[in-house]
């Protein structure tokens, strides 16, 4: 299966509303019940262990409605971990329902802005946190965006993203068939895996990046947990 270069409906600016909102709903069905806040948690564990970490503060770039914030703040809590999380998404929609979805977790913030020049000093987040993002962007924009992300992260850069099979392709479109008529999870969720890379072409653009040591773990099913750690 080739790389698809088709963009996701969800990375129009003139979505509806309505259409975005129930989208941004299913997405976080399907992270729930198909591992994406493990995926993350495993990448995140990682980076605090090898690192003896005991405060831990996240920049979650393309953040989507919050799910994955709180999934990491309630791990380090049963961790005993002190946690800061800033979400970060250019989307004013999406910025709305992340807000309402994180109301009550005083260790996350949620900020509109753009992940490819974040608004922040550098070295200010010991992780800067992609998660099922960086398969919306070409190869070069990749790479540059991990550069950019790197003068940001004391520690390391996590990805947490999707690779691409035709099993993955043919299971998420059934999947979505059976639980939503909603149009942008029934064309994005299937293009996302047309998007993703296979394992050895992610592992070919953090080598291309070129920002630190990095580690990459496939997991079930059909999963990327990668971290990179920044040299210094």
């Amino acid at each position: 299966m080739k790389r698809s270069a088709a963009a996701e409906m969800m990375d129009s600016a003139d979505n509806p509303r309505e259409l975005l909102e129930e989208d941004l709903m299913n997405l976080r069905r399907l992270n729930r019940y198909l591992g994406g806040g493990r995926c993350v948690r495993y990448g995140i564990a990682q980076v605090v262990r090898r690192q003896h970490l005991h405060q831990l503060a996240v920049l979650d770039v393309g953040a989507g409605s919050g799910d994955v914030a709180v999934e990491i703040v309630r791990w380090c809590r049963r961790s005993h971990i002190d946690s800061t999380v800033v979400t970060l998404d250019r989307d004013p929609v999406t910025v709305v329902v992340a807000a309402k979805q994180v109301a009550g977790f005083a260790e996350i913030a949620v900020l509109r802005g753009d992940a490819a020049a974040p608004p922040f000093a550098p070295k200010q987040f010991d992780c800067v946190l992609a998660s099922q993002f960086l398969h919306h962007f070409s190869e070069a924009e990749i790479i540059a965006l991990l550069q950019t992300w790197a003068t940001q992260a004391r520690r390391a850069i996590v990805v947490s993203d999707l690779l691409r099979h035709p099993l993955a392709y043919y299971g998420i479109q059934a999947l979505t068939r059976m639980s939503t008529r909603n149009i942008m999870t029934l064309t994005d969720a299937p293009l996302s895996v047309q998007r993703a890379f296979t394992l050895a072409e992610w592992r070919d653009l953090f080598r291309q990046a070129g920002v630190g040591k990095f580690h990459v773990k496939p997991l079930v099913p059909f999963r990327l947990s990668a971290w990179i750690e920044i040299a210094s």
